[in-house]
């Protein structure tokens, strides 16, 4: 009977030594292993809600998009919506009236007169204009997408719709894909006398990756400024005049302001169907996010893409109506999910909202037929 006691003793003390060596031990782990612990979620939380967020690149997808931008003879009540719309994120906007090439406003200065980006979607519109010139397509004509799939040019436009658009590229060739490219201002300087401004580029030969299929779906090895593409999308507003962009940056330029024709396209009867797509894609397609409705006559192409290890997302569009006629181009650069097109269009639908709300008009000069700001006219 005292033997078993002592056993039984002699058993429970090894168990509990058994315990502590694996308690002890287990500490031991975690204190020579700290990565098995992880990073706090509440540390990553607090990064994103302070908005300093920064990719591998360096590039932030929020930031003081008004560093540095001089915008004394800017249009107050444009600026002023702009920058609401923009609020934190890192990107630029810049207002046209699509009348006179007259530039309004550039929120990100900085941004806007880099060396350009890739164009993603926003090609769309280019490769829509030299298609139907040519007559590869139609407003009727159906391409196939996929197995059992047909899209008009409307749809095209409004789902943007890659394989569509790399089809009309192929049908067309890399010639009069870059020919066009460059004749709806792609490559060459926008504006007049704007010193800060850069050409972009466009390439001399089909893009190795992807070839002119790519190039007519996402603008491959294109290189292009927000400037460019606000000067080609008040083109499509206003029937086919390719206006020189002017910034006055003086009390004489902006007094004697007067609108520079760069040249005119015969392209008038052709535009009702990019208008169209365009319209459909802020109504009910990749731009549905802008959540402007039918009546207000918005119409617009989003592009979402990388570049450079970046995302990028740019949104086009221009507002057409009686007392209010402008253009907005918004890019957005940064390394989250948050940058794209479909936001980009987001961010215009508040701009426009802003400007509705203030009463905005651009009136027409019935003598001079050139459009006169409403922040000019109320002093």
């Amino acid at each position: 009977m005292k033997v078993e006691k002592t056993f039984a003793i002699r058993a429970r003390n090894r168990s509990i030594g058994i315990i502590l060596f694996s308690v002890l031990n287990s500490a031991t782990l975690a204190t020579c292993i700290p990565v098995l612990a992880g990073t706090p979620p509440v540390a990553r939380h607090t990064l994103r809600h302070q908005g300093t967020y920064h990719s591998r690149n360096g590039i932030s997808t929020f930031a003081n998009s008004t560093d540095g931008d001089v915008a004394t003879f800017e249009d107050p009540i444009v600026r002023q919506a702009a920058i609401q719309g923009l609020g934190r994120y890192n990107g630029s906007v810049v207002a046209i009236d699509p009348n006179s090439g007259r530039i309004l406003s550039i929120v990100n200065q900085k941004l806007a007169f880099s060396g350009g980006f890739i164009p993603c979607s926003t090609i769309k519109p280019v490769i829509a204009v030299a298609a139907l010139q040519e007559g590869f397509v139609t407003r009727d004509t159906k391409i196939r997408v996929a197995r059992r799939k047909y899209l008009t040019l409307v749809e095209a436009m409004a789902h943007s719709n890659n394989a569509f658009f790399e089809e009309l590229g192929r049908r067309m060739g890399f010639d009069t894909v870059s020919n066009y490219a460059r004749t709806l201002g792609l490559g060459e300087l926008a504006g007049y006398d704007i010193s800060q401004e850069q050409p972009g580029s466009v390439p001399t030969k089909p893009p190795a990756r992807g070839g002119v299929a790519r190039m007519s779906s996402f603008g491959e090895g294109i290189l292009m400024t927000p400037l460019q593409l606000g000067a080609l999308v008040s083109m499509v507003a206003n029937g086919g005049t390719l206006y020189y962009l002017q910034y006055p940056q003086t009390l004489e330029e902006q007094d004697n302001f007067e609108p520079r024709i760069k040249r005119t396209l015969d392209i008038k009867t052709l535009l009702p169907d990019l208008r169209d797509g365009m319209h459909a894609a802020v109504i009910r397609g990749t731009a549905q996010r802008s959540n402007m409705s039918d009546d207000e006559q918005v119409s617009g192409k989003t592009g979402s893409c990388s570049d450079s290890g970046s995302r990028i997302g740019w949104f086009v569009s221009y507002m057409d109506q009686a007392n209010l006629k402008i253009v907005l181009v918004i890019l957005m650069r940064g390394d989250t999910y948050a940058v794209r097109g479909p936001m980009a269009a987001g961010i215009a639908g508040r701009i426009y909202r802003r400007l509705q709300e203030s009463e905005y008009v651009t009136r027409q000069n019935t003598t001079a037929g050139i459009p006169i700001l409403a922040a000019k006219a109320s002093e």
